[in-house]
């Protein structure tokens, strides 16, 4: 969590998964670097990682926090709406 005291990072690369990557990626287009249209800003992508409850923002992954981060924004902005997500959601559901 932001400000408090943690362990020394290790600036190691690593192998990312597949779906790493695709949240890298459509966090780039949503803060504009690649594409035209900006749908977000690097501060609401932190904003949002912040507002985690502390039990969530610990179990969660790197990336799983970006994408629950950039979730959160695309509501918010009204970009997307739960109903949408919660359709798309179950769509994915069924093809695991």
């Amino acid at each position: 969590m932001g400000g408090l005291p943690a362990e020394r990072v290790e600036p190691i690369e690593h192998d990312y998964e597949e779906w790493e990557r695709r949240v890298d990626a459509l966090m780039l287009l949503c803060i504009g670097l690649t594409g035209k249209k900006r749908l977000m800003t690097v501060d609401e992508l932190r904003k949002n990682i912040e507002s985690l409850p502390p039990e969530t923002y610990d179990r969660t992954a790197y990336y799983e926090k970006w994408i629950t981060s950039l979730t959160q924004t695309m509501i918010q902005r009204g970009v997307i709406t739960t109903a949408e997500l919660a359709v798309k959601m179950d769509e994915v559901r069924k093809r695991a």
